[in-house]
This record gives C-alpha cells, sequence and structure tokens, in this order.
C-alpha cells in the first residue's frame, strides 16, 4: 500500500470516524466492480478497501499515523488486507449508514430488506454466499481474517415465489429450505426482488460462530388478470356492447375489497378507469391506485335480428372513425 490512505480516500489526516466513513461509502460505490468492470476500477475498488480497514480501525490507524506504510510490518502483520478475489472488512451496515431489522415470523431470528448492490455484499458477509442448503456457492476468496474469532457460518440465498395476492396484502406464509420448514411474515406492498434477510438461519460455523443469514429473494407469481406497475394495480376489464355504450356500475375485486366501479355511457374499449388508493400499499402507508382498463367483448355469434338491428343502429348513429388514419 505505497499509496497514502488518506489520499486514498479523499480525506484529510485530521478526519473523523464519520468524515472517513462517508467518503468510503461513496467510493466504494462509485468504484464497486459491478458498475466498472474494468481491471483499473477493481484495484482502485482493493484499495479503497485497504485503506478504510486501517483507518476506521482506531489501533491500525494509530499505527499507521505513527510509521506509514511499514506499520503492518513493526506491528508484526497484525493488519491483512483484502484476501485475493474478495474484500474483507467490508460492512454492510458501515456502507449505508445502519441496517433496519423488523420482526420475523415463525423461525425467522428478524428480517431487513437490501437493495443496491445487496448481493455483492451478501457473498462477502458471513463468510459468503451459498445456494439451496447443502448446495455449493461459497464466494471465491472467502476466508477468516487472523484474529477475528469464530467464524460466521455462509449465508444461503434461496428464491421465495410469492402469490401477488400475498405480496401485495403481505401476512405469514411457509416454505422449505432443503428439509427445513421456515415461516416469515411478508410486509404488504413488498416488491418484486426485494430481499429479506433472516438472521441465523443459514449454514453452521464451521468452528463453533453463529450461524449465516438466509437471504430471501422476492418473486410475485403473475397473476391471470392484475398486474402491477410500481404502486398501482392494472386490470383488463371485460365488458359488453350494451354495457359499454349504455353505461353500468361493476363488482371490482381490490386489495382491501370488493368495491364498486361505475362505467360511464358511451365508452370505448381502451378506456382507462382509476379507483384510487385501491393499489399497492408503501413504507409511508399511502397506497397506490386501481387502473381499470375497458375491454369491449363481442359474443362469439350473433342471431339475425340482433345482427338487423346492428345494422340499424349503425345506420342511424353514422361515426367518422379512420379519417385522418396515415402512414
Amino acid at each position: 500500500m505505497a499509496e497514502d490512505l488518506y489520499q486514498t480516500l479523499g480525506v484529510a489526516r485530521t478526519a473523523s470516524k464519520d468524515e472517513i466513513k462517508k467518503a468510503h461509502r461513496k467510493l466504494a460505490l462509485k468504484f464497486h466492480p459491478d458498475k466498472n468492470p474494468g481491471k483499473d476500477a477493481q484495484e482502485k475498488f482493493k484499495r479503497i478497501q485497504e485503506a478504510y480497514d486501517v483507518l476506521s480501525d482506531d489501533e491500525k490507524r494509530a499505527a499507521y499515523d505513527r510509521y506509514g506504510k511499514d506499520f503492518e510490518k513493526i506491528r508484526g502483520g497484525g493488519y491483512q488486507g483484502a484476501a485475493p478475489g474478495g474484500f474483507d472488512g467490508l460492512d454492510l451496515e458501515q456502507i449505508f449508514g445502519g441496517g433496519g431489522g423488523g420482526g420475523g415470523g415463525g423461525q425467522a431470528g428478524g428480517f431487513n430488506f437490501e437493495g443496491g448492490f445487496g448481493d455483492f455484499f451478501e457473498q462477502i458477509l458471513g463468510g459468503g454466499g451459498r445456494g439451496p442448503r447443502g448446495g455449493a456457492g461459497r464466494a471465491a476468496g472467502a476466508r477468516t481474517a487472523p484474529n477475528r474469532g469464530p467464524q460466521k457460518g455462509a449465508n444461503i440465498r434461496h428464491e421465495l415465489e410469492l402469490p401477488l395476492s400475498l405480496a401485495v396484502r403481505g401476512g405469514a406464509t411457509e416454505f422449505y429450505v432443503g428439509d427445513e420448514k421456515l415461516s416469515v411474515t411478508i410486509p404488504p406492498g413488498v416488491a418484486d426482488g426485494a430481499k429479506m434477510r433472516l438472521r441465523q438461519q443459514g449454514e453452521p460455523s464451521p468452528s463453533g460462530g453463529q450461524r449465516g443469514d438466509l437471504i430471501l429473494v422476492i418473486k410475485t407469481s403473475p397473476h391471470p388478470h392484475y398486474r402491477r406497475r410500481g404502486q398501482n394495480l392494472e386490470l383488463t376489464l371485460p365488458v359488453s356492447l350494451s354495457e359499454a355504450a349504455l353505461g353500468t356500475t361493476v363488482d371490482v375485486p381490490t386489495p382491501s375489497g370488493v368495491v364498486s366501479l361505475n362505467i360511464p355511457a358511451g365508452s370505448s374499449g381502451g378506456r382507462k378507469l382509476r379507483l384510487k388508493g385501491q393499489g399497492i400499499p408503501s413504507k409511508s402507508g399511502a397506497s397506490g391506485d386501481l387502473i381499470v382498463q375497458l375491454q369491449i367483448k363481442l359474443p362469439e355469434s350473433i342471431d339475425d335480428e340482433s345482427r338487423e338491428l346492428l345494422k340499424k343502429f349503425a345506420a342511424k348513429n353514422p361515426q367518422s372513425l379512420r379519417e385522418d388514419l396515415t402512414f
């Protein structure tokens, strides 16, 4: 580490711990290998991690300030840099300013949501990531740093598929990871692709430490009628020709129950009607809307009398529908 560590993080030698933490967070996000796949960016990211590992530790920082780049030798190798292929010492809560954990359900020891570069942090915390229990997938280069006590067990990554109704409304659900049955409480409005961390539900520690965590990746099953668009729900609603022409009121199922929707007379196919507050709840408690798009459905066969009536209707109500149609 010939480069000055303070210059690497872009902070003064008198910088506080909070200033060092903020500078590290900014640079780690900027030069993360997922955003910058080039070799130069990876080397820069590695130097950033090494600098932060020293300057965030009071003992190591004091030794570095006193002895400079040779402090590792003087301290007898007490500091260890990042392992080849990995980045030891990076802490998720230090990067994102402290993680929140909510209450879990059943056997789950609490959970929290992860975003952004959560997959990368998941691999380097707790001994690396795994697939379903019993599967391979430990992150390359993951190891226990010297003098850090028992190693935490490996994390497990598991895709949890939920019906749209459960993802929107929230509630308790049970699932299996290998042969083990677990339960968790899904918060209302959980997004597709969101991650939930179940503490100490991962692999056992190989050295007597804590178990790793179970990372649930939420996947929402397609619904036959409803679609999710952010905090809104969309529904294509079939209506008859007479309902569209004359207007009517229909019952529409929503996450909070059945509500009545007024279809104005003279509605064309494709018209969109909005039911406010009948969409997906957000963290703030407010819900999105339900957008209903009308689809006029005609019967597959029409009797002769109805056909004649339609002809008379068309003759008495002429329309110019395609005059401005151009290519």
